[in-house]
Order: structure tokens, then C-alpha cells, then sequence
């Protein structure tokens, strides 16, 4: 069969009239009105924020420094120390209270995400029933000046600081200092906990001091309670932080060692120095090594002291199991970083975390050179019990992830160093602004990988239909702790991801999706952005009218369902050209690509633009030519997410 490899332009016949010529017969709910009113965005331009989508000439955040002191305990698994926050007020408002997350109560016993788990119900966030009863106990809350003893109250997950004097704005600053100890869980809802190994306890820590609430232009304090599903909203800052542990223990952290030559092995300093010039994995702690006196410094304890400035965030990870590796990251402008993996004997191997670097590595690189610049001077992979969680510069994956499973959570994980530890969206919101987006991005890595290694075969949309647009799906825009669990996936990762792939193959291009994206980023870089300016930026940088998508795919469910609804031919007698009737019969729109094969097997498409459902829910498109048609196939590729594609195809009886 012989297929040209062409676009033929569509020649406009009739554009019926909504909502169905009668001659054609056709039931449908589509309404163009609805689909593409031009009513869309909620508020207009602001001080703090621009109709094109960028942060407007008055744009103001907040911002928290912490100096950090903890202490690591292996038997008891307690975590003691204090904090000092160093708030500044860069809002026009005096603040006369603050708010901080105490995220480790969601883990008490009775505490109110704990409580809204269904017993006897598996989930990736606890068990209702479990008797591990954690959170944070409070010693001490001082305000750092003449006012001393601190008034405050704790809600769940939630702690308020009543002020005597409020914080000034425009530039006002405050010192807290808070004195606290807790528990790390065993399982901490897959975002921190212990896995046991042969070789010592691994300790993934995160949510591991008190954090203040974004107020922000929007609503003020964000002071939605920690329930699991929804992540997390937080203010950018310096962190400088200590971490006592056993003297056996390695401690990796997103941030800068500053006291390496008091931590590390004369032998482990030389290897690492070299790892930093190296675009080959350095062992820096041999198998080997593991247990033995003179992989670690002599004493009972070590501290360990790391820096990470103009974060949301700081985690680390802390085992006297650990293997290290490192290579050097190359990233734009000739800047550097390191990628390192720490892992157990049981996960070693090149078809497993031996190519953790490699993998890590990759990652940071590509993401770099496609969309923005890696920030920090570490990225650290750890395997632990934690199926896949992220923050600044390290991130926790599975130790018993092998080869594509493990490449892809490794991708995944450092993928959210762009959303949402860049672009710093509120995630207890709207997770799908980190979650889609990097999805979306993961798709584009996997194919690029050492030439296609983990490449997999082209899914078949048609099987996602029912999972992304069944009966039980949920709207993308909902908050992630609104979702039933099991819809998860669908509205957060894999529909958002997908849309991304519609704007950027089908709709937009990749030329004008990708400066587009990249404005985003970089315009929000470090910044807390709502679901509008991306909208709005997408928009103004594309040149392109996308409510309706938006409306549709994102803040609606609505449904595609494009079909062939009849085939005639313009003047029989004298062979002018075949008239082919398609109609959209649900609530979304999108191009159409249509497919036709001649009676002499000659192939062509024609590419329609989604304009064509504008103002009509039928559209007829005259194909010339002399032949009579053989077949019509709307997207035969099946690249749209059709809801029935079994009306998508006519054939010549």
C-alpha cells in the first residue's frame, strides 16, 4: 500500500449549525458555548500578579531561615534537638500571629489524618489502627527578644504563636526558637521511616522540624492541617543544620558538607575530591568497608554539618549500612554538582543500585539542559523503605528497585527538583502541579535515556479511557486529600501529564510548548505561583487562546468522543471530491486528525483545527480528488484520549 507521507489542507464545505444539521441525525451533548466562552479567568491583573501570568511589578513572599540541632538516637529512634527560625515579613500587612506545620502529628495516635483513615483499609499514607502513636513534643518556644516564653497553641498538625507586638511589614523580622524531640515512624506514609537491613537501620528523615506556613497574596496564612495525600506549601530560605549520629553512620544531606574533614576518612575525602572530577562512578565506601573500624572515625558520636541556601526544604539520611558512590554533574555555564547514591549490601549490583549515580546523574543533566538549571551543589539517591519521595537535593527511593523500576523512581524523584522545589506551587492544593508536570517530563526523559535502554512500547490510549475518564474519576483540580486514593494517580499524574503531551505534540507544537514551559519555570523560579499564572503564561508566550482546554481537561471532567457520521461524494455523475461529516458528541474538543484511504490505496491525512468545533457539534470537510474513499479513520494513531473510538472509522461497504 502506498502512503503519502502529506498533509492535505482541508477544504471547508458547510459549517453547520449548532447543534446538529437535522439531515445528519446525530445525538450529542456537545455545547460550543460552554466549551469555548471566553468567561474564564476569576480576577484580573493585581499588584502582586500580572494578567500575562508573571509576578507583577508588587510581588512579595515571605522567607524563613533555620538553624538546625538535632541528635539521632538508633535504639530509640528519637530525634531531639531545636530549631531557630528567622521569619521576614515582606507583606504590606503587620502580622500579630505566625503559624508553623508540625507535619511528625500526623503520625499521634488520634491526630486527625490518622483518624480519617478507614480501618482496615490499606493505604499508602498509615493504618487507623496501627499502635504506633509519634509527633512532636514541645519543651520550649521562645521568642528570640525581650518577650522571652512564647504564647502558643497546637491543633493537630498546626501550631500557633501569639504575638505581643506584630511582625512589621515590608521587611519586619522575627527570631523563634522552639526545643522539640519525637519519634521517627517505622513507615512515616512513605515520606520518612526506618527499614531494617543487615548491616544497621536505614533512617530516611523528613518532616523532621517545625516549619512555617506560606502566607501569601492569595489567602493569607496557608494553614490547611498535614491529612497525607496533599504535600506540602513552604517559604524559601537559608539552612544551616547538625546532625549528631552514631559514629558508625554515614549522614547524607540536600545540602553542602562543611565539616568533611572531621566526618570522613582520610581515604573516603581522597575518593570523594576525585568523584568530583570524575563523569564515572567513584566508590567512595566500598562493600567492603562496611563494619569495619577504619571506615569510620573512632568515639561514640559524629556531627555532621551541611548547608543548603535559597530552599523550601532540607531531609536527610542517616545508616551505618551504607555503600557510597558519587560522579560529578556537568550543568550549564560550566557549574558543577554531585550525584551520589548511598545503599545497602542487598541493593548493590549493576542490574540495581550500582547504577543509582548513573541514573541520578542523567537525570540532573537532561533536566538542566532542557528546562532550567539545577540549583544545588548535591544530589543524593537513598535506599530505604520509602517507595519514592523528594526533596531539595536528595531524594528516597526503593532498595529493592532494580533497572527500568529503579531508573524511572530515580527520574521521577529528581524530576520534582523543577516542581516543586523550584517552582514552588502549593502542593496541598494542587498537586498536580508538581506531580502532572513532572510527569509529563519523566515521558519526555525515558525516551532519551542511553539511547532509548528503557524505552517502552507506545501505550495504547484507549486502555487509560476507563481509568482516566470512568465514572468514578474525579476532576484534576480537586485537592489531593479530596481524591479517593485509588484516583490518585489518574488526576494528579497520569491525566495532567497527558494534557501536557496533547499541548506540546498536538495542539501548541514543541517549539512554542517549550519556550513556553520554560518561561513558566523561570518566571516562578523560587516563587509560589497558582494555577492561573500557568494558565496565563502558557497563554501569552504560545500566542495561544487555551480556556478551553483548560476548562475541559483541568478544572471539568468532560469527555471526548469524535466520530464519522456519514460519507458522500460532491456531484456523483461528475467525481469532484468525497464529503466527509464528522461530529463531536461529548463535552470536550480537540484537532482532528483524519486518515483516508482511496480505492487505489493511495493515504493521506489532513490535520483540522480545533476551531472547527468552535461554533457547530458536526463539521464536513470536502476531500478533492477523483477517487472514490476506501476508508476514513479520525486519529489513527489513536493519540486523543477518544472515549469510544469504535465510531471513529468508516468503511466502504
Amino acid at each position: 500500500m502506498n502512503y503519502m507521507k502529506r498533509i492535505v489542507s482541508a477544504i471547508i464545505l458547510i459549517a453547520a449549525f449548532f447543534p446538529v444539521d437535522a439531515q445528519e441525525n446525530v445525538q450529542t451533548v456537545y455545547d460550543p458555548h460552554t466549551l469555548f466562552s471566553p468567561l474564564f479567568y476569576p480576577y484580573p491583573e493585581t499588584g502582586t500578579r500580572s494578567a500575562n501570568g508573571a509576578p507583577n511589578t508588587g510581588y512579595w513572599q515571605n522567607s524563613a531561615d533555620y538553624s538546625i540541632n538535632v541528635s539521632l538516637n538508633e535504639f530509640t529512634h528519637e530525634i531531639s534537638g531545636n530549631v531557630t527560625i528567622s521569619y521576614r515579613n515582606n507583606s504590606p500587612h503587620a502580622l500579630d500571629f505566625l503559624w508553623l506545620q508540625l507535619d511528625q502529628n500526623y503520625f499521634r495516635k488520634g491526630g486527625r489524618g490518622q483518624l480519617r483513615l478507614p480501618v482496615g483499609v490499606s493505604s499508602r499514607y498509615g493504618d487507623a489502627s496501627a499502635a504506633f502513636s509519634g509527633g512532636y513534643r514541645i519543651s520550649s518556644v521562645k521568642l528570640n527578644d525581650d518577650a522571652g516564653k512564647a504564647d502558643y497553641i497546637i491543633d493537630d498538625t498546626r501550631m500557633q504563636i501569639r504575638l505581643p507586638n506584630p511582625v512589621k511589614p515590608n521587611g519586619g523580622t522575627i527570631s523563634v526558637s522552639i526545643d522539640y524531640s519525637f519519634e521517627l515512624p517505622a513507615y512515616g506514609a512513605d515520606r520518612c521511616g526506618i527499614m531494617e537491613t543487615p548491616g544497621g537501620s536505614i533512617f530516611s528523615v523528613a518532616q523532621w522540624y517545625p516549619r512555617m506556613c506560606v502566607f501569601d497574596d492569595l489567602q493569607g496564612w496557608n494553614t490547611g492541617p498535614y491529612l497525607g495525600a496533599g504535600e506540602f506549601y513552604l517559604e524559601y530560605g537559608n539552612f544551616d543544620f547538625k546532625i549528631t549520629a552514631p559514629a558508625s553512620h554515614i549522614v547524607v544531606a540536600g545540602g553542602t558538607l562543611l565539616n568533611e574533614k572531621e566526618v570522613l576518612t582520610a581515604a573516603q575525602a581522597e575518593r570523594l575530591q576525585k568523584a568530583r572530577n570524575s563523569d564515572k562512578t567513584v566508590m567512595i565506601r566500598y562493600e567492603s568497608e562496611l563494619n569495619q573500624p577504619a571506615s569510620a572515625h573512632a568515639g561514640k558520636t559524629l556531627t555532621w554539618h551541611y548547608r543548603l541556601n535559597n530552599a523550601r526544604d532540607v531531609s536527610w539520611a542517616s545508616s551505618a549500612a551504607f555503600i557510597w558512590d558519587a560522579a560529578r554533574i556537568n550543568l550549564p555555564g560550566g557549574k558543577q554538582a554531585l550525584a551520589m547514591s548511598v545503599y545497602p549490601a542487598e541493593s548493590s549490583g549493576k542490574e540495581s543500585w550500582g547504577r543509582s549515580t548513573e541514573y541520578t546523574k542523567y537525570s540532573i543533566e537532561n533536566y538542566s539542559r532542557r528546562w532550567f538549571s539545577y540549583p544545588y551543589p548535591v544530589a543524593v539517591n537513598v535506599a530505604g523503605n520509602i517507595g519514592g519521595m523528594e526533596y531539595p537535593g536528595i531524594v528516597f527511593c526503593g532498595a529493592n528497585a532494580k533497572e527500568d523500576q529503579l531508573f524511572s523512581v530515580t527520574d521521577h524523584e529528581f524530576g520534582h527538583t523543577w516542581f516543586p522545589m523550584i517552582v514552588g506551587s502549593n502542593e496541598r492544593k494542587y498537586g498536580w502541579m508538581d506531580e502532572g508536570f513532572n510527569t509529563f517530563m519523566n515521558s519526555i526523559a525515558l525516551k532519551d535515556f542511553n539511547n532509548g535502554e528503557y524505552k517502552h512500547a507506545a501505550i495504547d490510549r484507549q486502555l487509560l479511557m476507563p481509568y482516566l475518564f470512568g465514572e468514578t474519576a474525579e476532576k484534576i483540580m480537586l485537592a489531593p486529600d479530596a481524591l479517593q486514593e485509588a484516583n490518585i494517580g489518574a488526576s494528579l499524574y497520569f491525566k495532567p501529564g497527558y494534557g501536557l503531551e496533547l499541548l506540546r505534540d498536538h495542539i501548541l507544537g514543541e517549539s512554542r510548548f517549550d519556550f513556553a514551559f520554560r518561561t513558566y519555570i523561570s518566571r516562578w523560579a523560587y516563587k509560589h505561583p497558582s494555577p492561573w499564572d500557568f494558565f496565563r503564561t502558557m497563554e501569552n508566550a504560545a500566542g495561544e487562546d487555551l480556556s478551553w482546554f483548560w476548562r475541559g481537561w483541568f478544572m471539568e471532567n468532560y469527555l471526548l468522543d469524535q466520530a464519522i457520521t456519514d460519507v458522500t461524494y460532491e456531484n456523483s455523475a461528475n467525481m469532484n471530491g468525497s464529503i466527509v461529516s464528522i461530529a463531536n458528541l461529548n463535552r470536550m474538543a480537540m484537532p482532528v486528525i483524519l486518515k483516508y484511504v482511496t480505492e487505489s490505496g493511495e493515504e493521506a491525512e489532513i490535520n483540522l483545527p480545533v476551531e472547527i468545533w468552535n461554533n457547530t457539534a458536526v463539521f464536513k470537510v470536502l476531500i478533492p480528488g477523483k477517487q472514490k474513499l476506501k476508508l476514513v479513520v479520525i486519529d489513527p494513531g489513536k493519540k486523543f484520549p477518544d472515549i469510544n473510538y469504535k465510531n471513529n472509522q468508516w468503511k466502504r461497504q
